[in-house]
């Protein structure tokens, strides 16, 4: 599959969430303290939680819901009561603009 324009890389905000929905997809991304933006799938594997209503803290994003923790770089959880990962997805930037593939990445 070909990645799907999103938006501008600047509307997305520093350790503020943005859902978007791709082929009725759910994924949070996220643009850390370093600048780096991520695309992880937006439903905690430990419940139906949206995962962009979480909070960002270093390289993790937190569901709000029960407070397991997902590594934005492989979704796998760094604490319970998740113990599923998270589909996580390829980003680039092109002109400013941020394309995800839809097409989760294989984390082993």
């Amino acid at each position: 599959m070909t990645a799907v324009k999103i938006c501008p890389a600047a509307d997305i905000a520093v350790n503020q969430p943005l859902k978007v929905t791709i082929e009725g997809v759910p994924i949070a991304v996220v643009k850390d303290s370093a600048g780096t933006v991520h695309a992880i799938g937006d439903t905690c594997s430990h419940g139906e939680i949206a995962l962009s209503e979480g909070f960002v803290e270093d390289d993790t994003l937190e569901c709000w819901a029960h407070g397991s923790k997902f590594e934005l770089t492989t979704g796998k959880p760094k604490n319970f009561p998740a113990f599923e990962p998270v589909p996580v997805y390829s980003v680039t930037i092109t002109d400013g603009d941020v394309y995800i593939d839809p097409t989760p990445l294989v984390i082993s």
